[in-house]
């Protein structure tokens, strides 16, 4: 069986940045990022310790660090959502995702203590994007290591994608590995 290594990176494929972000795709996107910490626990709570620690692709992350990851990186949109909301054109700080994900908490710890954040970094989220004026959706962040302004919308749809990618991760794992 040959297994699409590109699929198995991007099991949703990259993002594609609609060219008009209309206010329905932006309650679809919301409503991606309020689900997430529900439809993530549902996929993850059962999996046994051996299970936490498969890697969803060769070279790739364990499953334990794609749940310490998404709380490290939403922990991040939701600070860079405030700074753009609040400053004007900030320029956010760069994390090194691939070393966080390389500590000792990402590597080997419980993942109930990550869905607890992301429960909770989710809840406030959506509060302020349900919550959002039109001229809200227009300001801007710099973004340095991808050398460019992200406005809030498409930040938005960034990580709705982000959501639904790594959950991919895991039940397409979880399918590959017949754990269902």
């Amino acid at each position: 069986m040959q297994i699409d290594i590109e699929k198995l990176k991007f099991p949703i494929g990259k993002f594609d940045k609609s060219t008009t972000i209309t206010k329905d795709i932006l309650i679809m996107w919301i409503s991606d990022i309020s689900t997430f910490p529900k439809r993530l626990s549902s996929e993850v709570l059962t999996l046994t310790d051996k299970q936490l620690n498969t890697q969803y692709r060769y070279d790739g992350w364990t499953i334990r660090q794609v749940v310490h990851h998404c709380a490290d990186s939403h922990m991040n949109s939701l600070t860079r959502l405030k700074l753009a909301l609040t400053e004007q054109q900030p320029t956010i700080k760069r994390y090194f995702e691939e070393r966080w994900a390389e500590l000792l908490d990402t590597k080997s710890m419980s993942i109930e203590p990550s869905l607890k954040i992301i429960e909770g970094i989710h809840e406030r989220w959506t509060v302020l994007l349900n919550n959002l004026k039109d001229e809200q959706y227009a300001r801007i962040f710099i973004h340095p290591e991808h050398g460019k302004t992200f406005r809030v919308d498409e930040n938005i749809g960034v990580y709705a994608w982000h959501c639904n990618h790594h959950l991919a991760h895991i039940t397409e794992t979880k399918k590959r590995n017949k754990w269902n």
